[in-house]
């Protein structure tokens, strides 16, 4: 019982900063969540830590990770409202899944390797390198919980849930760049 109530308050503080501060808290939610991931697929991998994958999800999720994705769910809310649209979840997820993932997914993987210090030349490499083979995972692994997230997570709180999805993806991602890196030598 005595440990309900920090959580509790903690929960509290969150969903009000969700509520007053939405792009920050989720900018900020997402940089913790992708650094989290990072550190959690070195750890879990038995490699010695490396800063500059944890130092480049952590930015990349303060920059991008919160911020994009709260203005995409804005706008597929604008288009396709519940009460007006037929087929609503249909469309968001099309749109979700055959434009924004495909789109975001290249974007990610670049900037990615650029917060890592690499070259324009060598991000290209890594991007052509692991699009594919990542988009198709997306597709096949992050689908259902688009659906889930699109069919019954509020609009307020669908960031934050595809970040608790996001640890494991980032997870994934930090282990797929890092075998690509292995095998060219980077």
């Amino acid at each position: 019982m005595s440990l309900s109530k920090p959580i509790m308050n903690l929960v509290a503080s969150y969903l009000q900063n969700l509520y007053l501060h939405p792009i920050k808290t989720k900018a900020i939610t997402s940089c913790v969540v992708g650094t989290a991931g990072s550190l959690a697929s070195q750890i879990v991998a038995g490699e010695s830590i490396r800063l500059d994958p944890i130092l480049a999800l952590g930015f990349y999720g303060l920059l991008f990770g919160g911020t994009v994705p709260h203005y995409f769910y804005e706008t597929v809310e604008r288009l396709f409202p519940e009460e007006s649209a037929s087929f609503p979840l249909a469309k968001k997820l099309l749109l979700e899944r055959l434009i924004f993932a495909p789109l975001m997914q290249a974007f990610s993987l670049y900037s990615l390797a650029r917060f890592e210090g690499k070259t324009h030349r060598a991000a290209l490499k890594q991007l052509f390198a692991l699009y594919l083979p990542v988009l198709e995972a997306n597709g096949k692994w992050l689908t259902l919980f688009q659906v889930i997230n699109l069919a019954f997570i509020p609009p307020m709180l669908r960031v934050l849930f595809m970040n608790m999805v996001g640890f494991g993806w980032a997870m994934f991602l930090a282990s797929k760049r890092r075998k690509q890196s292995q095998r060219k030598g980077d």
